[in-house]
């Protein structure tokens, strides 16, 4: 199974070395190697010299885009509540094949929230991989279609509920029972997920 990652924006172009400018425009191949998926970001003039000229075939790469540079802001603290955003990127960085599914619908509600966009499709050792741009940070999501079922679907967006609701650390099973309030958030973000769902079809497959 190929696994999920997050690879982030070079700060310089990796061909030649210069340091990117602040709104400078900038090029991103996207190869498939052995071991995974690798980005590989460069200048407009190594684009230009080295990589315009012929089919992405030829040059070794799958996809390509442009993008501008955002040079990194000043850190803010720390944001303590729990996002879909957060989810996604504390379960990719677990890298634990149970969380897929849920992995997986995080990212459709963020594509529908508009703060991930599908950059490329494609199938790598059997499964479907959607490769995913953070516009903001200029960060390469790699998801892993589970490939769901509509009759698992249920069952995993009430997961995502309750990963959004109380993070990676439920309490345990024999606590005091979920206040109402505690129960109207994980009933709000299944319903939210549940629109996301909607809103892609492609996202859960009949049987």
């Amino acid at each position: 199974m190929t696994e999920w990652n997050i690879q982030s924006r070079a700060h310089a172009c990796e061909a030649c070395g210069k340091t990117f400018a602040d709104k400078e425009s900038f090029h991103t191949l996207l190869f498939d190697e052995k071991a995974g998926f690798r980005r590989y970001d460069i200048c407009d003039q190594c684009w230009k010299s080295q990589y315009s000229e012929g089919s992405k075939d030829r040059k070794g790469f799958i996809s390509y885009w442009q993008s501008v540079y955002e040079a990194p802001k000043p850190p803010k603290e720390a944001i303590q509540k729990e996002n879909a955003e957060t989810l996604l990127r504390k379960l990719i960085e677990l890298n634990d094949p149970h969380y897929i599914p849920a992995g997986y619908i995080l990212a459709v509600m963020l594509e529908r929230k508009r703060i991930l966009k599908v950059k490329e499709q494609v199938m790598r050792e059997g499964s479907r991989v959607f490769i995913y741009e953070h516009p903001k940070t200029g960060e390469i999501f790699t998801i892993v279609d589970p490939n769901l079922q509509l009759t698992q679907l249920e069952e995993v967006q009430r997961d995502v509920g309750r990963l959004l609701e109380h993070g990676l650390n439920p309490p345990p099973e024999n606590a005091a029972a979920i206040t109402s309030a505690g129960e109207q958030k994980e009933s709000e973000a299944v319903q939210e997920s549940e629109s996301a769902v909607a809103d892609n079809p492609a996202a859960a497959k009949a049987d």
